[in-house]
């Protein structure tokens, strides 16, 4: 009731800051969930004070309110709401000589009998039975509340239908923001000594590819050994009344997170995806019971011991440079294999990428080697989001509550006119970015862009993006989940070639001989994402990496025997490029293919163009193309034809270079 008041109160254009004595809103959820609630009551503007709780409230002489938290803050107001929680009323009952609960709560028991049985009580003043725990509990919300007292009129008609206690499934929208839980929150298990587990994923509420989709964020508490399901906690902008119930009824059931898995839910691209979140929840938790896997936690992650425990960040270079986990070690992904010796074996590593998808690829591939590892569950999403500050007050002056002066309103990106308009909604990080980019390539000093992104993500690292590039964020605000941003071009983009000095320092150069698919998206992944972050990128093509560059449908061109057999036998382009583990005959290859369209992550051609297209120069080796008898006609248009000396003299101007 508070939070929704705090909203209704800044809708109407007023000033607010809730003031919470506990450490978070919204008790039934975990801390790292109430997170969510923070960010969007700030992001808002709306004011939090957590953990300082009101001391008092006093009149001011002139008019107004002054409120003073423990901590000896005051904060001035015109209105002060209190919204403190429910308190049993339960005099009657007392003074009836019926037993009462430690919290002032009626005792009844399966049919809603009180102590003398020919009383029955129903409703936020009775004692039920939390199921997951087995402990009393009491729970004020109205569909107990009916299932209350359908059970008491069925026992008093003759009927035993018993009452199998409160779950405590609720759902409250917060501006744009859905929060839903259901069973039991990680508190309430440490206090009945139960040994749980959590797992949290993150993924969109209906395909990608579709519009409107937005992320959706499921954390699953489960048994240690069995895996039962005791509590769920969602948060989303869309479709998060339909998980928790999902949820709950599975909870009910006294389902497993294995029988989540199992789980057969409607899919139709507008409603669901082919891996359901809720289904995708139960694979994370089942991974790690079945011991494929193993997850951290964000808070676990805090209090790591750093000399024992080294962090390794899987990620791109674009989201990287976006910002990390404090000492982590950066090695992509797409590169791990490779550089597996640069990694301590003597640590324990806890590896996260942004969601914990790829995290949990790179834990199989060290515990496969011999190292000791865990994923970040939730990843950096989850990290950032619990470890951030979660208090941001609005201070005020004295006599602020009085004034006429209303505050400067944050800028409205619907009344910013501007020249561009980009949708990048259902594209994940760095695709909104990279589209950011591609854009502002074209667009003169001064003009705006308009674009909208549904990766939640977006909202900080367009700032950062921005900061690093030299443009400037005239408006941003996020409703119903989509993200929009409105930009300014500041100059000239750092990339651009006719300004090589401004980027010298921060120039990439990069050999790539490997010509097998895997090898060539990690390459093209990193250029184009170091070219959108506006570096110099240079990527130098020789011996089997030409293949990439082939065009599918090359123009006839004179060859020799040996030059056509070279050719007969050699990919041709990126359409013909296998796997270079995994291939399976073909059939890895065109699963990866297939995940990738999937997850709207774009194919090598694609990736191939959108380099180009940024400024990457794609330079293919003169020798190398002679020697197998290569064309310049063959290559896709954009490369260009060079020798070592050219591939030196970039290198000598960057700051990193690497062989793929």
């Amino acid at each position: 009731i508070g939070l929704e008041m705090a909203e209704n109160l800044h809708l109407a254009g007023l000033q607010v800051n809730v003031i919470e004595m506990l450490s978070q809103v919204m008790a039934p959820l975990d801390p790292d969930m109430a997170a969510g609630i923070h960010r969007e009551l700030v992001q808002r503007g709306v004011g939090l004070v957590l953990g300082d709780g009101v001391k008092s409230i006093a009149a001011l002489p002139a008019g107004g309110l002054e409120v003073t938290v423990s901590s000896g803050a005051t904060y001035q107001a015109d209105l002060a709401i209190m919204a403190v929680g429910v308190k049993p009323e339960s005099d009657l009952a007392r003074s009836a000589g019926l037993e009462i609960g430690p919290r002032g709560h009626i005792a009844v028991n399966q049919f809603m009998q009180t102590s003398d049985p020919d009383i029955y009580a129903v409703g936020d003043a009775v004692q039920v039975l939390d199921p997951v725990t087995g402990q009393p509990t009491a729970v004020p919300l109205a569909s107990p509340a009916n299932r209350q007292a359908r059970t008491a009129a069925s026992h008093i008609t003759g009927l035993e239908l018993p009452y199998k206690g409160t779950y405590g499934t609720s759902i409250v929208k917060v501006f744009d923001l859905v929060a839903a839980s259901t069973g039991a929150n990680s508190r309430r298990l440490e206090q009945a000594g139960i040994a749980y587990r959590t797992s949290t994923t993150h993924n969109y509420d209906h395909a990608g590819y579709y519009p409107g989709a937005t992320m959706q964020t499921i954390k699953l508490l489960y048994g240690a050994s069995d895996g039962k399901l005791l509590g769920a906690q969602v948060l989303g902008y869309h479709a998060v009344d339909r998980t928790i119930d999902t949820l709950a009824t599975a909870l009910i059931a006294g389902m497993t997170v294995f029988d989540i898995e199992e789980l057969e839910l409607a899919y139709a691209p507008p409603y669901g995806a082919a891996k359901d979140p809720v289904n995708v929840a139960g694979f994370a938790a089942a991974n790690e019971l079945r011991g494929d896997t193993a997850l951290v936690t964000w808070n676990e992650v805090i209090a790591r011991d750093p000399d024992s425990t080294g962090i390794l960040d899987v990620r791109s270079r674009l989201e990287y440079e976006l910002g990390t986990i404090e000492g982590a070690v950066w090695i992509p992904v797409e590169e791990l294999r490779d550089r597996i010796d640069e990694l301590d074996k003597s640590k324990e590593w806890i590896i996260f990428c942004a969601r914990g998808r790829r995290g949990y690829g790179a834990d199989r591939i060290l515990r496969q080697n011999g190292y000791r590892s865990r994923n970040l569950t939730g990843g950096w999403n989850t990290f950032t989001l619990a470890s951030e500050p979660q208090s941001h007050p609005i201070v005020t002056s004295t006599n602020a509550t009085r004034s006429k002066e209303a505050p400067a309103p944050m800028l409205d990106p619907k009344l910013i006119k501007s020249d561009y308009s980009l949708n990048a909604t259902g594209l994940q990080c760095p695709g909104p970015i990279m589209m950011l980019y591609k854009q502002m390539q074209e667009m003169e000093e001064g003009q705006t862009v308009r674009v909208s992104a549904t990766d939640p993500g977006f909202r900080h690292d367009v700032g950062v993006w921005a900061e690093n590039t030299g443009n400037t964020v005239l408006a941003l605000e996020q409703e119903e989940g989509v993200i929009t941003a409105v930009l300014s071009k500041g100059g000239p983009l750092p990339l651009l070639a006719e300004q090589p000095t401004a980027v010298a320092n921060r120039a990439k150069t990069m050999v790539v001989f490997s010509g097998d698919l895997d090898h060539a998206i990690a390459a093209f992944i990193i250029a184009n994402g170091a070219a959108s972050m506006g570096q110099q990128v240079t990527m130098f093509f020789t011996f089997w990496g030409l293949n990439i560059l082939r065009k599918p449908q090359a123009p006839p061109v004179s060859k020799n025997l040996v030059e056509r057999m070279f050719g007969w036998m050699m990919p041709k382009g990126p359409d013909a490029l296998r796997l270079s583990r995994l291939n399976m005959g073909g059939l890895g290859t065109a699963m990866i293919k297939k995940v990738m369209e999937e997850k709207n992550i774009d194919s090598l051609p694609k990736l191939i163009q959108a380099a180009i297209d940024s400024g990457v120069h794609v330079v293919a080796c003169q020798m190398t193309m002679d020697m197998m008898g290569i064309k310049h006609e063959e290559l896709f248009d954009g490369v260009t034809v060079g020798g070592v000396a050219s591939m030196i003299g970039a290198t000598d101007k960057a700051n990193a270079s690497w062989f793929i």
